[in-house]
């Protein structure tokens, strides 16, 4: 990819964030940085990994949360904001991609932050038998980092639902496998969290550490598969962390006890 190409992409990123609350389109999108439609979009997919609309969806539920997080912004403000035209519109996709209606997103901040701060790491044992198809995962970390590493296995390169498979780890162990994996086509995403008292630390992830396996990952019957997951600052045209962390670490845990 052409570093002109490149920050071609970051220019129309970079408008899409200033112009969240208009009507944005990718034929608008692609004449401001000069481009046909067609050719935008295909350079705008090789770089982020998804369309010009999905992200621009992306783009517009993170304004959202990082609205929501203050608990005197009303829903319909947030929405407005962001170029949502109705709460239904607004909810329904926020929930898609949050796990939660803006409302609750709002009502549980303070609980399941304080959640993962008592969550006890050490419960989060390693298979006894690993059981093919496996993926063995290495995150590599910077040596000042201390907190919470989420990896997963994603169905697409961002992101914006639950992994397939995941794991929560701490800064004293980052390494993981995942053990009798679905037959498929998975990125490997991973995002860092730095121990914090603020609440908002845990739900805007904007300048988060996140790390991306090189390549998909092929997952065949008999695959026994190792990667190195690299964690980095955030690049301009990183596609938005929209899941809910904490959210997806509590539905975890309580999925293990039902099952036990």
């Amino acid at each position: 990819m052409t570093n002109e190409k490149m920050k071609s992409i970051i220019q129309a990123i970079n408008y899409m964030k200033e112009h969240l609350d208009e009507e944005i389109t990718s034929e608008a999108l692609a004449k401001h940085v000069g481009y046909n439609p067609h050719h935008f979009s295909r350079v705008f997919k090789d770089v982020t990994g998804v369309s010009p609309r999905h992200y621009l969806s992306a783009l517009r539920i993170e304004a959202g949360k990082q609205t929501l997080v203050n608990p005197t912004n009303s829903i319909l403000k947030t929405l407005l904001g962001i170029g949502f035209r109705s709460i239904g519109t607004f909810s329904s996709k926020f929930k898609q991609f949050v796990g939660l209606s803006p409302r609750q997103f709002q009502k549980s901040i303070d609980s399941l932050h304080q959640y993962v701060n008592a969550y006890d790491f050490t419960r989060e044992l390693q298979p006894l038998e690993i059981i093919a198809p496996s993926i063995t995962c290495q995150v590599i970390a910077p040596k000042a980092f201390k907190g919470i590493i989420f990896i997963g296995l994603f169905p697409r390169p961002i992101p914006d639902q639950n992994p397939i498979i995941g794991h929560a780890l701490t800064h004293q162990k980052t390494s993981c496998t995942f053990s009798n994996v679905p037959l498929g086509t998975y990125y490997v995403l991973a995002c860092a969290l730095p121990r914090s008292l603020n609440p908002k630390s845990y739900v805007d992830l904007s300048s988060s550490l996140r790390g991306k396996a090189d390549y998909p990952i092929h997952v065949k019957q008999d695959t026994t598969a190792y990667m190195d997951v690299i964690l980095r600052d955030p690049l301009p045209y990183d596609p938005p962390i929209l899941i809910n962390l904490p959210k997806l670490l509590f539905d975890t845990e309580k999925r293990k006890q039902e099952e036990n």
